[in-house]
């Protein structure tokens, strides 16, 4: 159920605290700008992460107002209750993932939102804190697994490198990672694998740099980067996860409200893009954002990963009643 945080009497411009967090919020500026909650507004965060963008969105609501933040990490929804301890808006935090939007909408009496956001980047806190296996510099178990602590039936990433088929490897790092030496990955972990089970971060990056050398790749992006962002995306069932979380929070979005995403990754960003323009072309919607605002150069300089961040805001249309 949801677990309600006491706002406090008293100006709601000054009264959010912040919790120790090492997570940076990307185009925070322009997501609270784009959103453009009101005073009164029943506000969504369905990805709380280190609570930056769930901060300066309750700072912009007055006590009429709610506040609704989820997220599959417990450890974020921690954090975020400490951070909006004060907040003015009565405050609704939830331990779940955002494809349970509808659900933890309705367990907390709220029938319609008026602004909605989904960051859909991992957290710098889940990368560098997490001990799940996010992170190819660290040397961590491979679960990937967003929850904290998740059921024993619960699928990892050391489950699917060490069970699925060569041939399904390559195509989940093909398709979810867009990683061009697929192939050659899937046949070298099978390899390993038929000696030892491989269990650590640290060896699926050995497997990965073996494959591809250890020459710098354009961007400066790390050789195991696309690997593991298929991998933490199967083990999550990411893109399903976002196009139901999505639908249902365009659902509950009443005439004239916003919805925000912020993509990270090809797969997600041309969803989004199909979905909003779907929106657009049945005349229940328009663009806020004709093109997705990017990080600005200042700010990927503060923020190295922020560099492909992606943000898209869509506004739910005013229906004419006599039409």
């Amino acid at each position: 159920m949801p677990e309600g945080v006491p706002g406090a009497h008293g100006a709601h411009e000054s009264a959010v605290s912040h919790s120790a967090t090492v997570h940076v919020p990307v185009l925070l500026h322009e997501v609270v700008e784009g959103l453009a909650p009101q005073p009164d507004d029943v506000v969504l965060d369905a990805t709380l992460g280190g609570a930056g963008h769930a901060c300066a969105l309750a700072a912009r609501l007055s006590r009429r107002g709610v506040f609704i933040g989820l997220d599959a990490d417990s450890g974020a929804v921690a954090r975020a209750r400490k951070a909006l301890v004060g907040a003015a808006p009565r405050v609704f935090l939830v331990t779940a993932n955002f494809r349970d939007v509808a659900r933890v909408l309705r367990q907390a009496g709220i029938a319609a939102i008026d602004r909605a956001l989904f960051d859909l980047g991992l957290s710098s806190d889940q990368l560098e804190r997490s001990g799940r296996g996010f992170s190819f510099q660290k040397d961590e178990p491979l679960l990937m697994t967003f929850a904290a602590h998740p059921s024993p039936d619960a699928v990892t990433a050391e489950d699917i490198l060490n069970e699925w088929e060569e041939a399904a490897l390559a195509d989940l790092f093909w398709v979810y990672g867009e990683e061009r030496a697929a192939r050659a990955i899937a046949r070298a972990i099978v390899a390993a694998r038929s000696a030892r089970r491989i269990t650590r971060t640290a060896e699926l990056v050995h497997i990965i740099t073996e494959v591809k050398g250890k020459r710098r790749y354009p961007s400066g992006i790390h050789p195991a980067t696309k690997v593991f962002q298929a991998l933490r995306i199967a083990v999550n069932r990411e893109l399903t996860a976002l196009q139901e979380g999505v639908a249902s929070a365009w659902r509950a979005l009443r005439p004239g409200g916003r919805i925000a995403v912020i993509s990270f990754h090809s797969l997600e960003d041309r969803w989004v893009k199909r979905f909003f323009r779907a929106q657009v072309q049945e005349a229940q919607a328009h663009l806020i954002t004709k093109k997705p605002i990017v990080p600005s150069a200042d700010e990927m300089r503060r923020n190295s990963r922020a560099r492909s961040a992606k943000l898209r805001i869509l506004e739910k249309a005013v229906q004419n009643k006599n039409t």
